[in-house]
């Protein structure tokens, strides 16, 4: 077993380690956050750190109201600009803590009056000593160079604080056990990437809350396949993307029941129409029928609780077709755990 595999299926235990371990400090920093004047959120990351930055940032502002920005580091980093955050929360996010230009966002982020926080899984790392408050991630050290059990932590923090200081009721406690059911698609998945070993170039597609999913199902087929994944949400990709599709042409779905399921079967009819190779992650069974193939997920599981459990059937796709093509998902070429960027 790869250790990608093996820390794919850690995700459920981690995430409930997680929940319990951090529960109190967040709701002590949701009624700190309550109290404070803040009318922007600004999200730093970068890689994985930015898919589940993008997903925060729907989730964020549909609970909360306030707008979120995903901030561009290179403003700070090379064209050393100013912003005004003394009205802001600025979260930055890194599995390892020491993306400097993250750390750097931080740091002039709380010049510039911010109150900071950092999502990250080292406790001892540089974003741990800068950050106003840490959030830590209870992942034990990951492995794999491709991350899961970080990308998932970090979104789990997300519907953590959006409980803590939106005004939706979020049962985030279930998504311990809505992953541990989706893995048990681990038997399915094996078996479906033969039909995929030779794939070379597809499109991932989501929309509102597992938007941030589609990034990282293809960051995850570029950097352990060496497939070129290009990803749309569904809405955008009637605009133009459409044409490259063509017989068997290769699209991967996140499909969840509810507000988006029905866009999501407008494009899938068109997509039938065209003769795509079409596999849903999915819990409705309108978009499953539609779909030449899917993963199919219990029917009873909230559309804003799916990004968690719908991705990791993704990462198990992504990790078992590196090996379908002979490769080695726990080395990828070029690549190294930590990436410094400036």
């Amino acid at each position: 077993m790869s250790l990608m595999l093996a820390e794919i299926l850690e995700q459920p235990a981690v995430l409930q380690r997680t929940i319990d371990a951090e529960r109190e400090k967040m709701t002590r920093l949701g009624d700190f956050l309550r109290q404070k004047d803040i009318d922007l959120i600004v999200i730093a990351a970068r890689g994985s750190s930015d898919n589940a930055a993008l997903f925060g940032r729907y989730l964020l502002e549909m609970t909360t109201g306030i707008p979120v920005s995903l901030s561009a580091p290179s403003v700070y980093t090379l064209y050393n600009a100013k912003l005004r955050l003394n009205r802001a929360l600025v979260i930055g996010v890194s599995q390892s803590g020491e993306g400097v230009d993250i750390n750097l966002v931080l740091e002039r982020a709380k010049d510039a009056g911010a109150f900071t926080v950092g999502i990250t899984n080292e406790a001892e790392s540089t974003m741990a000593r800068l950050a106003d408050e840490t959030l830590l991630i209870h992942a034990g050290r990951e492995k794999s160079v491709a991350a899961t059990k970080t990308y998932t932590g970090q979104m789990l923090h997300f519907y953590m604080l959006a409980a803590a200081i939106g005004d939706k009721r979020i049962d985030y406690y279930r998504i311990p056990e809505f992953t541990e059911k989706a893995l048990e698609l681990r038997p399915a998945v094996e078996e479906m990437v033969q039909r995929y070993a030779f794939m070379e170039n597809c499109v991932v597609v989501g929309r509102g809350v597992n938007y941030g999913n589609s990034y990282e199902l293809a960051l995850k087929l570029m950097e352990t396949c060496y497939v070129v994944a290009e990803r749309f949400s569904s809405a955008d990709f009637f605009h133009g993307p459409l044409a490259i599709v063509e017989r068997r042409f290769p699209v991967i779905l996140f499909g969840p029941a509810g507000v988006t399921e029905a866009g999501n079967i407008d494009l899938l009819k068109r997509l039938k129409e065209l003769h795509a190779d079409c596999l849903s992650i999915t819990n409705s069974s309108e978009i499953a029928s539609l779909s030449a193939r899917s993963l199919t997920l219990p029917s009873d599981i909230d559309e804003i609780l799916t990004p968690i459990p719908f991705v990791a059937p993704a990462q198990m796709f992504a990790a078992y077709l590196s090996v379908a093509k002979g490769l080695d998902p726990d080395a990828p070429r070029s690549l190294t755990k930590v990436t410094k960027t400036i």
